[in-house]
């Protein structure tokens, strides 16, 4: 049987229980109903309005418990297949065209305070800065990032901070349990110092990641990589909410101290499409950034993540040809 992350776990048997009250309330075997059965159940799911990503993920909590039907899981049933197939003409998904945030006013926030001077800010703002430097850099989820150590078979910078190689602790397993381990490796270059504008090394993942591993060596009880900044559980393992909650309040902020409202709706995992757009609009190739990102094939990208991130606009409008 493939090994399932412990979230996966956790949400497989919340719908299997739901399932299980469904056929209890008509007095049917969870395990061995029949297949008129787990239809019946799926079209009450599509009744609901639930999405086909959702009832996808139902089909799998229930195949992973119920008997075989006809030699077959129930998830490779015929009549099953075609019911998902079914469900998502009646409700393709619709993935936004463009981003929720802006980047440019995201890094411009980021290169002011209360987020610089770097090695003299607030513990709570450098955390966030780093937090979603290191978001944008990688294209990893929170739960790869959360996953990062640094214990020294983790973490290990470059000579004079010219690069860092992330590592997550041992045992971790990816959300995605077939992506390669070496994929979840992840190295990032520090930003060259650029004399037309010496302020992009203020946006180097780099720099933010050494000091916020020196100012926090001294308090954190933990081994993972980003840890609680204040408060009784000072220097513990931060949890996927609270490292969430970070990415976007960094968001927020950066809005906030430009004078603009943030935009609503705004989520951490969309910085993996943000960041993964900004990327091939500037040039990165395809095949780089799947591989960055644990994405077997360009086509969970193009179906997912793929946003608009420059209107053509900016290059017939603009004196300069785009900016």
């Amino acid at each position: 049987m493939l090994f399932r992350s412990p979230s996966t776990r956790r949400l497989y048997a919340l719908k299997w229980n739901l399932f299980v009250d469904w056929c209890s309330s008509r007095r049917e075997d969870p395990r061995k109903c029949s297949i008129g059965s787990v239809l019946a159940f799926l079209q009450d799911g599509l009744e609901r309005r639930l999405s086909p990503s959702t009832l996808k993920v139902y089909v799998a909590a229930i195949s992973a418990h119920h008997d075989l039907l006809e030699n077959k899981k129930v998830s490779q049933h015929d009549l099953v297949i075609r019911f998902l197939r079914g469900a998502r003409r009646l409700n393709p998904p619709r993935s936004p065209l463009v981003p929720s945030w802006d980047l440019a006013v995201v890094l411009t926030a980021l290169q002011r305070p209360p987020f610089e001077p770097l090695r003299s800010v607030d513990i709570k703002f450098l955390s966030m800065k780093t937090a979603l430097l290191t978001a944008l850099a990688s294209v990893k989820r929170v739960g790869d990032l959360q996953a990062f150590s640094v214990d020294e078979a983790c973490l290990e910078f470059g000579p004079a901070n010219s690069h860092v190689i992330l590592r997550p602790r041992p045992g971790y397993v990816p959300k995605v349990p077939t992506t390669p381990f070496k994929d979840q490796v992840v190295n990032l270059q520090a930003l060259p110092l650029e004399e037309a504008d010496p302020a992009l090394a203020l946006l180097c993942p780099v720099r933010a990641l050494r000091a916020y591993v020196d100012m926090t060596q001294c308090f954190r009880t933990s081994d993972q990589l980003f840890v609680c900044y204040g408060g009784e559980r000072k220097g513990s393992a931060l949890s996927k909410q609270r490292l969430s909650h970070w990415i976007v309040d960094t968001i927020a902020l950066a809005y906030q101290q430009q004078g603009r409202p943030c935009p609503l709706g705004v989520r951490a995992h969309s910085t993996r499409s943000v960041a993964s757009s900004w990327a091939l609009a500037h040039g990165a190739s395809l095949a780089d950034i799947c591989r960055a990102a644990g994405w077997a094939t360009p086509n969970t990208f193009a179906r997912f993540y793929n946003l608009r991130v420059e209107p053509v606009s900016d290059y017939v409008l603009a004196p300069t040809g785009g900016r």
